[in-house]
């Protein structure tokens, strides 16, 4: 064999070896799964549960996020025990499908991520501290103990579902999809015209949402405002936030991540119409973000370290506010 013939071999092998590496470590670059992609799939509750006692603290995790004011709100039988939830909400009226939709705040992965930075609070906190904000904000409960069996339950659900879940899968499941932000201040009036068109079918005409047949297990479409719904403390409450969860999944069943049906502009004038109504306060927001140069342009409650008034804080136009935090603070601000 030639010199020239065994060094054009070599050469090949060489390509091969560093082609098969590349799609081992990248294979998402080259459009191909990894084993663990193969391998891996959505968790089903009904088959899928691990025996014994972790299985029922699972399926415990299951039903309190799916039928939440039965089990830890307004509808349990043990009123002085478990009532934690304020209102009538279920976890999955916001994190939909059980946590399990991409798009929509998905919990596949979530207990991966933790600890993390939060500016809320202004520190690392826990999937426990992460879960309580929601229990007192989108809730309007109060916070649960951390060695409590509901706690312990929706912590081992939410572990159950980020079980062995590739990087780039938990990556797509993740939060919320971006949304442009528009130049101009949300008009509630043209988001009245695409709540009726988009969004009064299940959520009602005054907003007051659709319950399930045993209400005890909450709504099938949850209240957008008034006494029953999330109060201004929680995250749906900020414009911004609310437009990126609406543009990836409502209508209900017909949005998704992938394929939205709204526009950005049609998602924040109608999230801007549903936070124009009343809605249960949170006592002692103005402790939220201690750092307030980390607080999200469209919270709609103070203090602020800018100069913009509380009106556009909550309605826009952001676009000012966001381009003073990145002269002022070099902080770029998404929402």
């Amino acid at each position: 064999m030639t010199t020239a013939i065994l060094s054009v071999i070599l050469a090949i092998v060489s390509i091969l070896f560093i082609a098969v590496i590349f799609i081992d470590e990248a294979p998402q670059w080259l459009g191909v799964s990894s084993k663990t992609d193969q391998l891996w799939h959505l968790p089903n509750i009904e088959t899928d549960l691990p025996d014994g006692k972790k299985g029922k603290q699972v399926k415990f995790g299951y039903l309190l996020a799916t039928e939440s004011p039965k089990w830890m709100g307004p509808q349990v039988i043990n009123k002085d025990k478990r009532l934690y939830s304020g209102n009538n909400l279920t976890c999955q009226n916001c994190h939909l499908e059980a946590g399990t939709k991409a798009g929509s705040g998905s919990w596949v992965g979530v207990t991966n991520r933790f600890p993390q930075f939060r500016g809320r609070e202004n520190k690392i906190g826990t999937i426990e501290e992460r879960i309580n904000g929601c229990m007192e904000r989108s809730m309007n409960g109060k916070a649960l103990p951390e060695d409590s069996e509901q706690m312990e339950a929706l912590v081992a659900y939410m572990e159950w579902l980020s079980e062995d879940v590739p990087e780039d899968t938990a990556s797509w499941y993740k939060g919320f999809i971006s949304v442009k932000i528009p130049a101009v201040k949300a008009d509630t009036i043209f988001g009245k015209q695409v709540y009726i068109n988009e969004c009064q079918v299940c959520h009602g005409e005054n907003g007051q949402g659709t319950k399930l047949a045993d209400e005890r297990k909450g709504y099938q479409y949850p209240p957008l405002w008034g006494d029953d719904s999330f109060n201004h403390g929680a995250g749906m409450h900020r414009v911004l936030t609310a437009a990126q969860f609406i543009k990836a999944n409502m209508p209900h069943l017909i949005a998704t991540k992938e394929n939205p049906k709204l526009t950005d502009e049609e998602a924040f004038h109608v999230a801007a119409y549903i936070n124009s109504f009343n809605r249960p306060q949170k006592a002692e927001t103005e402790k939220d973000f201690p750092d307030l140069k980390l607080k999200p342009v469209s919270t709609a409650y103070g203090p602020w370290d800018d100069p913009f008034p509380a009106e556009q804080h909550k309605f826009g136009p952001f676009q000012p506010i966001v381009q003073y935090y990145d002269s002022v603070y070099q902080i770029k601000k998404t929402k």
